[in-house]
């Protein structure tokens, strides 16, 4: 019963913001990625990094272009995801934007086959997409499930970053077990490091 109420929460929130951002015109999109992007540029993870996990934008998301071509300037490794069936995905290197083929669903996917290695995922930071946020770090995706499947992959060794707008970020995402957290959220206005709304318990002396 819990887990049916759960998923109609999900359900009823996917369908309300996924309305606000589809009625966004091209150029609304544009401009308030760009004002995302720019403060991914001055984000200290991304300065740290030395691999970067985009994805290709699909009906109104967050676009990543402007990170594209600032990671490939200052020369971090991108990989971006390609989807498999029934499984976890991978990331795939990719070394400008013509790498980029149309793959299931019609969204964009490397064409290459270098893959995200052991070594890559050491100061690695993944972009994100979703259809709604909370301040906690939680997210609430397409439904497919297919980001949590791949960052669990990722064993916790990779900053995770959800660019969104900012109503996508609402006062609380319905969970399951296994829904993956985001580090922090990029919006036009504002950072949110989630694991600052999140402190560790403390230990109590005995």
């Amino acid at each position: 019963m819990w887990r049916v109420a759960n998923e109609e929460k999900k359900l009823a929130l996917r369908e309300t913001v996924l309305s606000q951002r589809n009625a966004l015109t091209k150029h609304e999109c544009l401009l308030r990625s760009r004002a995302i992007q720019t403060r991914v540029l001055q984000l200290p993870a991304y300065a740290a990094s030395r691999s970067v996990a985009l994805y290709s934008p699909a009906q109104n998301e967050v676009d990543t272009e402007e990170i594209l071509k600032n990671a490939l300037i200052e020369g971090r490794k991108v990989f971006y995801p390609r989807i498999s069936a029934g499984g976890p995905g991978q990331f795939i290197r990719v070394a400008s934007g013509d790498d980029l083929r149309a793959g299931r669903y019609g969204i964009l996917e490397p064409a290459g086959a270098e893959r995200l290695s052991d070594a890559d995922r050491q100061d690695l930071v993944v972009f994100v997409p979703g259809v709604a946020f909370d301040a906690s770090g939680n997210r609430l995706g397409r439904g497919k499930g297919w980001y949590d499947r791949i960052l669990a992959s990722l064993e916790d060794k990779a900053t995770v970053v959800a660019l969104s707008y900012d109503f996508q970020v609402v006062k609380k995402v319905p969970t399951e077990a296994w829904d993956r957290k985001v580090h922090y959220i990029v919006t036009e206005t504002k950072l949110i490091d989630c694991d600052a709304a999140n402190p560790p318990l403390r230990q109590v002396s005995q």
